[in-house]
């Protein structure tokens, strides 16, 4: 057997955008037949887009997917290309992938495992397909079998591990190893989460590991429907050692790994370990023509049998399937492993990125995760900018950096042509001014480039009333300048004290902050909210709320004030963690980019809402607790589910330099203001998943708008700690 040339290519999909999907699935075809691979591994569900939601139960979706995956097989001549799309088989929906080789359908294969948890609601749109079931489904004008699969083309035996296949214990890895696969497919749809792509890479290895076979695993990428990030991760291994992977949170639509697999040497590795462990265990008998044996075959097309189920498991194994098809010479192939590039098997795990070695990873990732997310959110959307309520706090500087950070990353990976090619629907983006300085350094030209096109995509917009500070006037206005933002400043007060006088006039007496301090506050957050609207709809821009999920947690927002907009970019991730960013890109910034010195005068500041008069010295964590206390209460109570008394406990050795009782007051503050104010977590904007502490109720953290509250448990805390406080003071 020659070496198998295997390439993987992640696609940055949008839900039923069929022309946009299929062009992106022939490029990746088109690059696969370029490199001169064999085999090609794309994503899951890359003909209609992962998240298609309840469009999934659509009639119209599964005849339209079916129609393209028709408009797609010629293009795949000369190669084997596997495809992800739902179909329909017997009243059942089901997520299916689709192997076609050199121009024909072969078999299509159904996913046995779905995801039912986090963001994921599989089973709500799809059926899990039997272990061991086949049967024919119609696609155009012929029948194709479905089902269980396991294809053998060219010689080599090709099986399938979809997505959540590859995460669960009973993987259809352990079975396609008892037919000899010499390479799993693994198409998947993995979202985005902090580390994520480590468990990926370990899966994979493990499999290949484990199965003695070669694996090739591509992930979507991007920002496909409005929340959820795709990574991009492509991997190709072979036997527990990893031969290629590709680079992650890139803003193109798409990117292609190859590796040169060695069939010969895989099937070697597995007649050895097999030997081994007869060895070792007499209980482990037979050898590959036995197991050979227990695996109809099947050419494609032909009439399908019932599987023979395997003597050592109850579970049959997948009917084989045999295409009509032979991958290229010995000389041909020996032509491909010449080419600059190439990866074979015997080279060593390839070098990741270096923002991926960074000693300060989760920031990097962090940067490049909201980057990816606001770009395609942008281009997706349609939207002509972005608009940022700048306060000069934190939050809000959070935001607009982010948004600059995310053009530098674009002009830097994509170049300022490909930018605005991708962003085509806005004119004059990389409009020069009218009596440019003539720059022949091509790096400065760049920066001075991308500089305009933040200027021309973000929208700086610093709002004062009487209780607004110099400072952070100052701090915006700097901030804003150093990113090369469009920068607005409105004097609101007099729209303020005009609600405030009609409101007092109204109910027969003056507001006082001594009785209505809430109230005041809240007004000034909310008279901001509708020239930012206005000035968002004048431009067509997109305005971004600046709540991060601390605040979300206890409802420290004013809904339809700091929260207005119709994404929440920084809604996912916590103060704690938003402090410590900003102090990272102060000084050090993301590879390639570097630090932004302007943000000092932002991280000198205290977080504040500047809604009291100066004289109250109002702060944040005044008003709340310590952001690193409030983040860890969260933890413990939400993504934990601990009860009151427990997630006390929890906290106190972590936070020793506290009172007890103090942090049991900390404790009942946290839980009763999360309560009353899920109500303002089902209003927020769309925001980004980036980990498991997610609070978005409507893909992640579901809690009733109405409760209880914790009553009886909170009494439970209560009693806790005044008995503690009660032996602490007996001599």
């Amino acid at each position: 057997m020659n070496p198998l040339r295997v390439a993987a290519a992640t696609l940055n999909q949008t839900p039923l955008d069929w022309e946009r999907n299929k062009a992106h699935i022939v490029e990746a075809v088109e690059q696969a037949r370029e490199a001169r691979a064999d085999i090609l591994c794309l994503p899951e569900l890359c003909i209609t887009g992962y998240g298609c939601e309840d469009a999934f139960l659509s009639g119209h979706l599964l005849e339209t997917a079916q129609q393209v995956l028709l408009e797609i097989v010629p293009h795949t001549r000369s190669l084997v290309v596997c495809l992800g799309l739902p179909v329909l088989v017997e009243g059942g929906r089901f997520n299916a992938a689709c192997l076609i080789a050199d121009g024909r359908i072969l078999g299509l294969v159904g996913k046995q495992h779905l995801a039912n948890d986090g963001i994921h609601y599989e089973p709500r749109w799809f059926r899990p397909w039997p272990a061991g079931r086949t049967t024919e489904i119609p696609i155009g004008a012929e029948p194709y079998p479905c089902g269980d699969l396991l294809f053998e083309v060219g010689g080599v035996r090709i099986g399938f591990e979809i997505c959540e296949d590859a995460w669960v214990a009973d993987r259809p890895g352990c079975r396609l190893a008892q037919c000899d696969v010499d390479l799993i497919l693994g198409p998947s749809a993995s979202h985005f989460a902090f580390r994520k792509h480590d468990v990926r890479r370990q899966l994979v290895l493990d499999g290949s590991r484990r199965f003695a076979c070669g694996y090739a695993f591509a992930n979507l990428l991007g920002n496909e429907a409005g929340r959820a990030i795709y990574d991009g991760q492509t991997l190709i291994a072979e036997c527990g050692r990893l031969l290629a992977a590709g680079e992650r949170l890139s803003l193109a639509d798409v990117r292609l790994i190859t590796a040169t697999l060695d069939v010969e040497k895989i099937r070697t590795q597995r007649t050895a370990a097999r030997q081994d462990e007869a060895t070792d265990s007499a209980a482990t008998s037979g050898g590959a023509a036995d197991r050979d044996d227990q695996v109809r075959n099947h050419t494609a097309g032909a009439d399908l049998a019932t599987t023979v189920a395997s003597p050592d498991t109850t579970t049959p194994l997948p009917t084989r399937i045999v295409g009509d098809f032979a991958f290229p010479d010995a000389g041909e192939s020996s032509g491909r492993l010449a080419r600059s590039g190439d990866v074979s098997s015997a080279a060593e795990a390839p070098t990741a990125p270096a923002w991926e070695s960074s000693a300060t990873f989760k920031e990097e990732e962090f940067t490049r995760a909201v980057a990816l997310g606001l770009f395609d959110y942008l281009r997706k959307s349609r939207s002509h900018g972005f608009v940022v309520s700048l306060s000069g706090g934190a939050d809000s500087s959070a935001v607009a950096t982010l948004v600059a950070v995310m053009v530098h990353l674009a002009a830097g990976e994509l170049g300022v042509e490909a930018t605005r090619d991708k962003l085509s629907h806005i004119e004059n983006l990389l409009a020069r001014p009218t009596s440019p300085d003539r720059v022949t350094d091509p790096q400065v030209e760049l920066e001075q480039t991308t500089r305009r096109m933040v200027g021309r995509l973000l929208t700086c917009v610093y709002q004062s009333t009487r209780n607004s500070s110099e400072t952070t006037r100052r701090a915006s206005r700097q901030l804003s300048a150093a990113l090369g933002a469009r920068f607005i400043e409105l004097d609101v007060d007099e729209l303020v004290q005009g609600y405030v006088a009609r409101v007092a006039e109204a109910i027969g007496h003056d507001l006082q902050w001594e009785r209505d301090d809430l109230a005041l506050q809240n007004i000034q957050a909310r008279a901001r909210a509708p020239g930012v609207w206005l000035l968002a709809n004048l431009r067509g821009a997109l305005l971004l709320s600046t709540s991060n999920r601390s605040e979300a947690a206890v409802g420290y927002a004013t809904m339809d004030g700091d929260t207005s907009g119709g994404l929440a970019p920084i809604a996912g991730i916590d103060k704690a963690f938003l402090l410590r960013w900003l102090q990272w890109m102060e000084k050090i910034g993301p590879v390639g980019i570097g630090p932004l010195p302007a943000l000092s005068a932002v991280n000198a500041l205290p977080p504040t809402a500047e809604l009291r008069p100066p004289s109250a010295r109002q702060t944040d964590e005044d008003d709340l607790m310590p952001y690193q206390v409030l983040d860890a209460i969260e933890r413990a109570a939400i993504r934990d589910k601990l009860p009151p008394l427990a997630v006390w406990r929890t906290v106190l050795p972590e936070f020793s330099q506290y009172d007890p009782a103090t942090l049991g007051g900390w404790v009942e503050r946290f839980f009763r203001l999360w309560c009353r104010n899920q109500w303002k977590r089902e209003r927020y904007a769309p925001s980004f998943h980036l980990d498991d502490e997610n609070l978005d109720p409507k893909t992640w953290c579901r809690f009733p708008i109405l409760s209880g509250g914790f009553e009886r448990e909170l009494a439970e805390l209560r009693k806790e700690i005044a008995s503690l406080t009660e032996h602490a003071a007996t001599p």
